[in-house]
């Protein structure tokens, strides 16, 4: 897989981006491809946070991979720094081919290099595949996440 490139993501990019979001049945339910203007304004946000790391992978010109990761600062566990990684997506045509394993090296290796602590990541409760992806690379199930959506 040398010649996939992840870089920062750029405005040109959210339309792969949120495709990537959309292309299963949880992101079919509650991304909107459609209309990307509030994803352009979360871009802009996120684009001048200087803790926010929002990526893609690029093969051969085409987006075929994007995870956000967030760096924490905290005073829990003596001040330690974390990190959370979210939104992972592989292109269907990608899965099993080592990409999800590259985006999730790379968030790991610049949680490091950012000094965190800790990586955390949640996945939604039905995503069992993801699960055991996660196990594999060395994640363990710690934690029971809650969620309140806010209108």
């Amino acid at each position: 897989m040398s010649d996939l490139e992840i870089r920062p993501a750029m405005p040109d990019d959210i339309p792969a981006i949120v495709a990537l979001l959309a292309d299963d049945p949880l992101g079919a339910r509650r991304e909107s491809p459609d209309d990307l203007t509030p994803y352009r304004t979360a871009f802009d946000r996120l684009a001048t946070d200087p803790n926010q790391h929002l990526v893609v992978a690029v093969r051969d010109g085409r987006t075929v991979g994007t995870l956000q990761l967030t760096v924490i600062a905290g005073l829990s566990r003596r001040g330690a720094t974390r990190s959370l990684i979210e939104a992972v997506r592989v292109h269907a045509d990608e899965r099993g081919n080592g990409l999800g394993s590259q985006l999730i090296e790379w968030a790991v290796d610049t949680s490091r290099r950012e000094g965190c602590a800790l990586v955390q990541l949640t996945s939604d409760a039905t995503r069992t595949d993801a699960h055991r992806f996660y196990e594999r690379l060395g994640f363990e199930s710690s934690h029971i996440g809650f969620k309140r959506t806010l209108s």
